[in-house]
């Protein structure tokens, strides 16, 4: 098969401010996003982001190191804003030279002026305007605004509804999260007002995504209507696959779920190698964060340990699939750089086709 050529560039003002060709980002998506993926997606021209929360930070160290060593181009880290070892690890990014730093929670003000002062273009992920107002007021450089199409956590607001409002309440890039596979979403977006678009079921559903083949069968097998949003394992409101997995868990009761959620802690402990008293903070810190009871706080370990036992160890009976919508519209399983080129040729033609468009009357 011969090379495909690379898509023309398209600059916007999140283009301009990490350095990338296309106004793309690769979401940072844990047990998926390591340094194979996101090397991938950054040479394809994309902004590639390094999923760190199931990371120690040496692990996290030796996959920036791994990153670096294929490929040249900016790429970032997601952070988790509440854990206990945040400012360690945002030091190791200052260390490392690495382009961005995402957050899936709002940053401290401090956290952000250090990054800032170091070079470190900081985007935080928001779901609601007041959260964008208040981060970019603290020196946000962009913020990832997440509707409710988008996998994982997320809101009830369609990002049809969030976007303008965001777009329209701040004043520095946004870029739209939640629905986005191709082309003519990345249109639709700069339409709102966005600088561009950030994907994370589209990116996992790739060559280059390390998820195991029977797992990216799965997610291809589903419709729209076979992806919901369940409480039922860490107590906040959670989009994925419905799998018999999930009706068990949403089935059973609280005392049940918690025995669960301690086996899932201290399971998550070792591998993690955070030690109780750092968990017991880190909880403190959800807790402050989110207004969780201690029981949401313990049932939020369900949420690493079951994603790895599908997303690593291909075990969809033990483990969940976290998923956007749009996995129901998914149907293969390009490489990073095809998925790239395709969006923007299509993006491209779309704009070629709307300026082509008769002048009304």
């Amino acid at each position: 098969m011969a090379p495909q050529a690379a898509a023309p560039a398209m600059e916007t003002a999140f283009t301009r401010l990490v350095g990338v060709r296309h106004p793309i980002v690769q979401t940072g998506m844990g047990w998926v996003a390591g340094p194979r993926l996101v090397s991938a997606a950054a040479e394809a021209g994309a902004l590639g982001i390094l999923a760190s929360a199931t990371m120690t930070t040496e692990q996290l160290r030796a996959a920036v190191h791994e990153v670096k060593s294929r490929t040249d181009a900016p790429f970032g880290v997601n952070l988790r804003a509440d854990a206990g070892d945040a400012a360690e690890r945002a030091q190791l990014i200052i260390d490392e030279g690495v382009r961005v730093a995402s957050f899936a929670l709002a940053p401290s003000r401090e956290l952000i002026a250090r990054l800032k002062d170091a070079g470190v273009v900081v985007i935080p992920s928001i779901g609601a305007r007041r959260h964008a107002e208040k981060v970019a007021a603290w020196g946000a450089d962009a913020v990832i605004v997440q509707g409710g199409e988008g996998g994982g956590h997320t809101g009830d607001v369609a990002t049809t509804v969030l976007l303008p409002q965001v777009v329209d309440a701040v004043d520095i890039p946004v870029v739209a999260a939640g629905g986005f596979r191709d082309g003519r979403g990345l249109v639709a977006a700069l339409a709102y007002g966005a600088a561009g678009i950030a994907m994370g079921t589209r990116f996992l559903l790739t060559s280059d995504s390390p998820v195991p083949d029977a797992v990216k069968a799965e997610y291809l097998k589903a419709t729209v209507k076979d992806v919901t949003v369940t409480t039922a394992v860490d107590g906040l409101p959670h989009r994925m696959l419905r799998t018999e997995l999930v009706e068990a868990l949403e089935r059973a009761g609280r005392a049940r779920a918690l025995a669960r959620a301690v086996r899932h802690a201290a399971g998550f402990k070792k591998l993690s190698g955070l030690t109780w008293s750092r968990m017991v903070r880190d909880g403190l810190a959800m807790k402050h964060g989110k207004d969780l009871s201690w029981s949401q706080v313990l049932l939020a370990a369900n949420t690493p340990m079951l994603l790895k036992a599908s997303m690593v160890e291909g075990r969809t009976d033990l483990g969940v699939m976290a998923s956007g919508q749009v996995a129901g519209v998914i149907e293969d399983l390009p490489s990073c750089a095809e998925l790239v080129g395709r969006v923007m040729a299509e993006a491209h033609a779309v704009l070629h086709t709307l300026r082509t468009l008769p002048p009304p009357g």
